[in-house]
């Protein structure tokens, strides 16, 4: 089936929800003083800023390479769009990072809260991957998936320890 499909609008996206998990994870390091929570939450910035790179190159990649990448083929019995997949952005809601952390959530909470946004995103670039038209680019949103599962991890462990 062939699914019209604008990679850019996917991509801008993908560089949103980054950009957004970034700013969620410094509003968090914002509401504690303990240091190995707040480090947490920073190590968790810097690894959103580079994904929002990494999405970033991508989306230039595709465009310097022509309209013609526009649609995909894919073989998913589920079709998405720019729209559906935007419903699926986890850290994209429109709610700020400030509104919805207020400072009355205990770290459990936001952890909790971090865990579901990290495995929307999964969910996310799995959908994604069957967009990407080559090979190193579906390594590189592969590798950004284990990431994301890695984040799950130590959000896990993190929670585990309170």
């Amino acid at each position: 089936m062939v699914v019209n499909l604008n990679a850019s609008e996917i991509f801008e996206i993908a560089v949103q929800i980054e950009r957004n998990g970034a700013k969620f994870y410094r509003r968090a390091a914002e509401l504690f003083d303990d240091s190995r929570i707040r480090n947490l939450f920073l190590r968790l910035v810097d690894w959103e800023i580079a994904h929002e790179q990494v999405f970033a190159d991508m989306r230039n990649e595709l465009i310097a390479q022509g309209p013609e990448l526009s649609t995909y083929e894919t073989e998913s019995d589920v079709i998405f769009d720019a729209q559906s997949m935007a419903g699926l952005a986890v850290f994209g809601n429109s709610l700020g990072p400030s509104v919805e952390l207020t400072g009355k959530e205990s770290i459990t909470d936001i952890l909790k809260i971090a865990i579901e946004k990290e495995k929307d995103s999964i969910i996310f670039y799995t959908g994604l991957k069957d967009f990407v038209p080559a090979e190193p680019g579906k390594d590189k949103i592969a590798d950004i998936i284990k990431e994301e599962m890695h984040h799950v991890r130590i959000l896990n462990q993190s929670l585990q320890m309170q």
